[in-house]
């Protein structure tokens, strides 16, 4: 089984994976969320073009053969909004005219069908394997069928730090995790988790009392099963806790 290179491209919310092609991996765009402010009053700009073109300049810096979405593309549950039929397609089709994508659903991609180019390859919700890395969006428990791998990367629980009185309180972070295997599979052994932070920056927050909590089943388990090694690190590449810290984060 082959062992895929990793390395989250610092200052930006983004993995690169690397086997035999370049993958930049990304999660929680959540398009469609400023639509769902707007509702309760608060305008905030829509940022499908930013992040599009963000997505795309890390591909042409890293060379990359393809982008992998892993879910939570829209924003909505159940429907979709005027924002996410304008805009989630043009973004779609933006990416696809330069690289291959690869869109791995997540629990707010309800009907994201309607919405995908045919140039967009959907993937199952149990996710995407390369080599010894299963990618998926982390909302539910993988299957065992994919017992074989050695590391997960997902997103869906946008991790944010919080330090009363620090420079950044209230901003996203990295999660890297040591488990044991068995806390998921029926395999012993040690799996690596990489929790990728929201590549939307909307979804930072300032204080505590506004963060909406995502239940992760994945990292349900693994923390109940104890958690080996823990490190929580910026979207600039420091590292700022460990293990102890872990509950302030998830």
């Amino acid at each position: 089984m082959k062992s895929v290179k990793i390395r989250p491209l610092h200052p930006h919310a983004a993995l690169l994976l690397e086997d035999d092609k370049k993958y930049v991996a990304v999660s929680d765009l959540h398009i469609g969320l400023e639509a769902e402010l707007l509702a309760k009053g608060v305008t905030m700009p829509s940022l499908a073009l930013g992040m599009a073109s963000e997505l795309l300049g890390l591909v042409d810096q890293e060379h990359a053969d393809a982008v992998i979405l892993l879910g939570d593309i829209k924003h909505s549950i159940g429907s979709i909004n005027k924002q996410e039929w304008d805009e989630i397609p043009t973004f779609l089709k933006q990416l696809a005219a330069k690289v291959e994508v690869y869109l791995v659903p997540g629990n707010h991609d309800g009907n994201i069908r309607h919405l995908i180019p045919v140039t967009v390859n959907m993937i199952t919700s149990m996710g995407m394997t390369l080599g010894d890395t299963l990618l998926v969006h982390g909302h539910s428990m993988p299957s065992d069928m994919r017992a074989h791998v050695n590391r997960i990367v997902m997103g869906h629980i946008h991790p944010v730090f919080f330090k009363r009185g620090s420079v950044i309180n209230g901003q996203r972070v990295w999660i890297y995790l040591q488990a044991k295997k068995g806390a998921l599979f029926s395999e012993e052994g040690t799996l690596d988790i990489v929790v990728v932070p929201s590549f939307n920056p909307h979804l930072s927050v300032t204080g505590e009392k506004y963060y909406h909590k995502s239940i992760s089943p994945i990292i349900t388990r693994v923390v109940q099963h104890g958690v080996e090694k823990c490190m929580v690190v910026t979207l600039d590449g420091s590292v700022v806790g460990d293990k102890t810290i872990l509950s302030q984060t998830l």
